[in-house]
Order: C-alpha cells, then structure tokens, then sequence
C-alpha cells in the first residue's frame, strides 16, 4: 500500500513538473507597441489618431491618383500581409494599407466592439482623416466581408471592388486554424492570452496556405510577434465571441466593377463561396488559383497582383 501511494505521488509531481515546465516554455506575455514597432513599423509606416485608436498606416505611391487603392487584411494579419501587391502596384497606383482594430499594431478597440458595422465606422474614419473620398476597396477574408459592407453603406465613394477569399456568407469550413479554434474554446481564449506556442501559429499558417512549404520561419516570426501585441489575444476572443453576421443581399445593389479572387485550396472558406459572390455581384469576374489557399495574396504575390492589374488596367 505504501509502495502503491508513493507511485502515486511521484506520478502526480511528475505531471505538475511537466505542466510547469509546459507553461514555462510557452509563457508568452503581451509585448508594448513601442518594442514592437522597432522592427514592424519601420518607415513608410505611419501612425493616425482615429476614434481613440493609434492606427498603423502605410500611404506609398503617387499622391495624385483620384482613386487610391486601400487593403483591408484579415484576422490575425496585419498590414504587412500585403508587401507583394503594394510593391508591384506604388510604382503606379497609391496604395493605403492600415493595421485593422484588434490585429497588427492598431490594437484592440477601445470599446471591444469587432462587429462589422464598427469596422465599416473604422474604415471610413481612417480614410476621412487621410483625406481620401472615393477609392478602390480591397479585402481579404475579415478585411474581405469589411470591404464589400463598406461599398454596400457608401457605394458613391467605392469604385471598384475586389475580394480574395471574402467572408461574409454563412460559414462552412472544411478545415479551421487551430489557433482559432482555440481563441472559440470556453476558457481556453483567456489561458491563450499568457501563453503562446509558436507551433500554434506555424499550423495555423501551414493551414491556410495551399503550400504548405512556403511557411517560413520569417513568415510564422511575424505573425508570432504581431499576435503578442499588447491587448490582441483578448481581441481575437472577444471577436469570435461577438460573431459576425452579414446582409449579402446588399451585395446585389453593388453596381460597380468588382473582381472575385480565390484559392482553390482554401479549406477555411471554400471555393462555393466565390462562386456566391459572382452570382450575387451584378457586375462580377471570377479569377480562381488552382493551386493557392486562403490568402492567395500572400502565398503568391505575383501572380495574383497580376489578376488585379488587368482589372484596373494598370499597364
């Protein structure tokens, strides 16, 4: 019996040794914006005070094009998801690109609102301080389901529309990220604000890409790293919690140019999706990339920005 008792109790210390020693290895506490910022705000980023948020802005390219392009990213990216389309497009276009509520080095909302509508609210405020009254609006995902709600509240200032992989119907995933199925967990949101593996972040990566191979360390690095953002994770929890819900019968009255790109290994939000978007848009193309995932954009810069340039007609 005392035998018996004592396995027992090196059994138990053994877990709680190991379970320290988890926690230890996976502490991750929040990071300032001012440490962050060092390294992923390096010019040309700037920073504009809107509605009580220091919002990270990148302006780049002419200043005199009539309808700057503006790239709305999606959850848990930041600004730098699109360093591809901006440096192929600024020789030419005006490219805005900004760190949305809750993600990048914007941080959380200062009334933890992550509904659409208050995204809408962002947007416009972002590009009414900057001066900017009709432009073409692009989003991917999140920034996807933002971008054409916006064009549905204001379609006088949105020109022309293009969404990659947007959200915005009725979700069916064959595949979810792990680190948001995580942030959904009751409870599990809350222990993910302290502690963060960074193969949480690789898988969800590795997920999301059609190949898998093009996650690099310098990729996982800064999605870490952003993540880590003071007030993110609670962010990302509270965004999952509050839903996103979408009037796609909006989408019919866009009469706009709109371009419809989208992966089609993308298991978060499968290829169905774009096909929903073009019969719903009236003036709609469809550009499908056999071998991409969900942020096509990201995955392949070149060859997606090159759909965008014939839609513009960027020569």
């Amino acid at each position: 019996m005392k035998y018996l008792s004592r396995l027992v109790l090196v059994v138990l210390v053994s877990c709680a040794v190991f379970l320290v020693a988890g926690v230890l290895a996976t502490w991750a506490p929040d990071r300032s914006v001012d440490k962050l910022a060092v390294r992923w705000a390096q010019p040309p980023s700037t920073w504009l005070d809107v509605a009580g948020m220091r919002v990270h802005v990148r302006d780049e390219g002419p200043r005199k094009d009539p309808h700057p392009i503006v790239l709305l990213h999606g959850t848990s990216a930041s600004l730098h998801t699109w360093d591809g389309w901006t440096a192929a497009l600024q020789g030419q276009r005006r490219v805005i690109r900004f760190d949305l509520p809750g993600f990048g080095l914007t941080g959380p909302h200062p009334a933890h609102d992550y509904s659409i509508a208050a995204y809408v609210q962002f947007v416009t405020q972002v590009l009414d301080a900057m001066g900017v009254r009709t432009f073409v609006l692009a989003g991917n995902s999140l920034g996807g389901h933002i971008a054409w709600a916006t064009a549905v509240a204001q379609p006088q200032r949105v020109s022309q529309l293009i969404l990659v992989d947007s959200a915005g119907y009725p979700l069916v995933s064959q595949s979810v990220p792990i680190g948001f199925q995580l942030a959904r967990l009751p409870g599990m949101g809350h222990v993910m604000e302290y502690v963060l593996p960074r193969g949480v972040i690789q898988s969800s990566l590795r997920n999301v890409y059609g190949d898998a191979a093009k996650v690099t360390p310098a990729l996982v690095d800064r999605y870490y790293e952003l993540t880590l953002r003071s007030g993110n994770r609670a962010a990302l929890r509270d965004r999952f919690q509050q839903g996103l819900s979408g009037d796609t019968d909006g989408l019919k009255t866009l009469k706009i140019p709109s371009l419809v790109i989208w992966g089609a290994q993308d298991r978060l939000i499968p290829l169905d999706n774009a096909q929903k978007f073009v019969r719903d848009l009236p003036n709609a193309s469809l550009v499908v990339f056999d071998d991409l995932g969900h942020v096509p954009h990201e995955e392949d810069p070149r060859r997606t920005v090159d759909a965008v340039r014939a839609f513009l007609n960027i020569v």
